[in-house]
């Protein structure tokens, strides 16, 4: 039985008048000191022995030890449930009915009015009963709770009368031993609704009922809020799963195909509400075939979870529809996600189903056009209008029997030849909002790798790993875990990658290009090179440079500071000096080159973190002439040792 909330019952026993309840079961009641003391109903009373004090809510007898709330005296005098007691205490049948000083021990009689009228066929009957899970969903916080952890909206609710079984009907039906009640008892075990036991089917269970337009009942689709319960998750009422979810999407020539109800509701809710589902990843039956023949239906986008069963069943749906020349697209999730799951994790689902959708892999038109071209879609347009992509890319996933002008066409489409572009220290892509960003390409030249650093953005989702993009596993990793985190299609990533590869290795080839010209030579004013040489011919210039050096707030390494500046100058010599830099980790080593460096042109100097054997020679014969080359880490220049030299 669904837990009543702690709330809901403080509540009860905070509001409810303890004495009025009392007294309309027939009990007289006068004050007493603080108290209200009447003859206790439960035994044989000559003297009042029943003290109500309704500062605390509480009830106690001094004769017969019982003792209790306001929910407990109903129970015990109405001889009802804990649960049945709280429905009328809540409902406020608590107060009707003719006054009685006679407990129950148990009562056969419902006091709550019966959601179910006696006389209804089983299609009304079925009607009420869920029109009654309708209303009671609505009192329900941890099933609301549910659904919209799984992203159904208020809107999906009242459209598809959703509804929750929280195991309350039966205290709303007369007993098995009254004529109208075995014969009401009867008629929903019967539907299903009722087992033989009494207890309701689908306990404890969101319900999907699955009407047609008009408005008869096909079947009943349960879904345990309790992922950890010992009931069974799905649960349809007994028998063959009959009707048509959502049949209003049998008007649109397009449709999209779910497993479950969960699923087609997850795309009704984000935009996309010509969507159905087939209730398992098995063959459609026949039933459902006929009506998308009916109805004219000319594309379905097959949307079953990407796993191996949905795999199996989505192609042999495909076979199905496309043997009665019907047109299937597959949805692709990633590995191991359905539409529900996947949407949810990657929000928002209007855009995160609609690139999915927009990426659809074709399947064929059916047997005889099995190499026709796909035709134009206007779902698929309009996936790709909110997933604010280009126009949609099929991917067709066609038999290997597909003509050679079909081949030869598919070919002949030109693509445009994407180019990095260098900005700072990176290198940046982009394809149609997708920003890739290249780091440590640099670092490349000369070897037979693509170590590089690569980070994909779109909006506020992103993705950052090392990989050596010359290896196909390392891509094929970077692709699945950035499909993870971005919410894109793995398809698309890869043919993203791909263009990436071909522009990396591009930019790899210029930057290995020797320099073909000097870097301009910057020119001082006549004003200028006079203020220097009187700054230089000066007295004490080793003096000036210690008092220029604190002025620029380094303090305490004026000696090794002044040697790595004349070190510095030595650049313009024929021979000029070198200098390296030790000391202890975080000594400062970083900070005194960086200030020393601060103090010359940025044209006259060449700083790298890192460098490979080769890069040197890439340089070219001039790149370095009269200028500063700083490296970083000694590690840093262990490959380029001999180079340097």
């Amino acid at each position: 039985m669904a837990m009543i909330p702690d709330d809901e019952l403080d509540k009860i026993k905070r509001e409810t008048d303890l004495a009025a309840v009392v007294r309309s079961r027939g009990v007289a009641l006068k004050p007493q000191g603080g108290d209200l003391v009447g003859l206790c109903p439960f035994h044989e009373d000559k003297n009042p022995s029943l003290h109500v004090t309704p500062a605390k809510r509480l009830w106690r007898c001094v004769s017969c030890q019982a003792t209790g709330n306001v929910i407990q005296f109903v129970q015990k005098f109405d001889g009802v449930s804990f649960r049945h007691a709280y429905e009328l205490l809540k409902g406020g049948a608590a107060f009707t009915g003719v006054p009685t000083c006679s407990p129950v021990k148990k009562a056969t009689v419902p006091k709550l009015p019966a959601p179910v009228t006696a006389d209804a066929d089983d299609q009304a009957a079925l009607r009420q009963v869920l029109d009654y899970y309708h209303e009671r969903l609505k009192e329900n916080p941890d099933a609301l709770a549910y659904l919209k952890k799984r992203g159904i909206a208020a809107e999906a609710i009242a459209a598809f009368k959703i509804g929750f079984v929280d195991r309350t009907l039966g205290l709303r039906l007369p007993q098995k031993n009254r004529a109208e009640g075995a014969a009401l008892r009867e008629r929903l075990t019967r539907l299903g609704l009722l087992r033989e036991s009494g207890h309701e089917h689908l306990r404890g269970r969101i319900v999907f009922p699955v009407i047609a337009e008009s408005g008869e009942i096909g079947t009943v689709y349960g879904r345990a809020i309790d992922d950890g319960g010992k009931h069974e998750r799905h649960l349809f009422l007994p028998g063959p799963q009959r009707g048509l979810f959502n049949p209003a999407a049998l008007r649109s020539p397009e449709i999209i195909l779910c497993e479950g109800i969960i699923d087609a509701l997850t795309f009704w809710c984000a935009g996309f509400q010509n969507v159905t589902t087939s209730y398992s990843a098995k063959v459609l039956p026949e039933e459902m075939l006929d009506a998308l023949i009916a109805a004219k239906v000319r594309l379905v986008f097959i949307a079953f979870d990407r796993d191996e069963a949905g795999d199996q069943g989505a192609e042999a749906v495909a076979a199905q529809l496309m043997a009665r020349g019907i047109e299937c697209r597959r949805v692709l999730f990633p590995h191991g996600l359905d539409a529900n799951s996947y949407a949810v994790a990657v929000t928002p689902p209007e855009k995160s189903l609609a690139v999915l959708l927009n990426a659809a892999a074709w399947l064929g038109k059916g047997k005889v056009s099995s190499c026709v071209a796909p035709a134009p879609s206007s779902l698929a347009a309009k996936a790709a209008v909110a997933a604010d992509v280009s126009a949609p890319e099929i991917t067709a996933l066609v038999p290997p029997s597909t003509s050679n002008e079909a081949a030869k066409e598919k070919t002949s489409v030109s693509v445009s030849q994407p180019v990095l572009v260098l900005n700072g220290e990176h290198w940046l892509l982009t394809l149609d909002g997708r920003e890739y960003r290249v780091g440590g390409l640099g670092k490349t030249l000369g070897t037979d790798a693509l170590k590089i650093t690569l980070r994909l953005r779109i909006g506020d989702r992103f993705h950052l790993d090392s990989l050596d993009l010359a290896k196909d596993g390392e891509r094929r990793r970077f692709i699945e875990r950035a499909a993870e985190e971005t919410g894109l299609h793995a398809d698309l990533l890869k043919r993203d990658v791909g263009r990436l590869l071909l522009a990396v290795e591009q930019a790899q080839a210029e930057l290995a290009k020797p320099a073909e010209a000097i870097a301009p030579v910057v020119t001082l004013t006549e004003a200028e090179r006079t203020e220097a040489l009187r700054w230089l011919q000066a007295p004490d210039l080793v003096g000036r440079l210690r008092v220029a050096f604190r002025q620029a707030g380094i303090i305490g390494e004026e000696n090794n500071i002044l040697l790595v500046y004349l070190a510095g100058v030595s650049r313009l010599l024929d021979r000029p000096l070198a200098v390296i830099v030790q000391s202890p980790s975080a000594a400062g080593k970083s900070m005194l080159m960086d200030s020393a460096l601060a103090f010359f042109p940025e044209e006259c100097r060449i700083k790298y973190s890192a460098m490979t054997g080769q890069s040197l020679y890439y340089l070219g014969e001039t790149n370095l002439k009269h200028k500063i080359l700083a490296i970083v880490e000694e590690a840093g220049a262990e490959k380029a040792s001999y180079a340097l030299k």
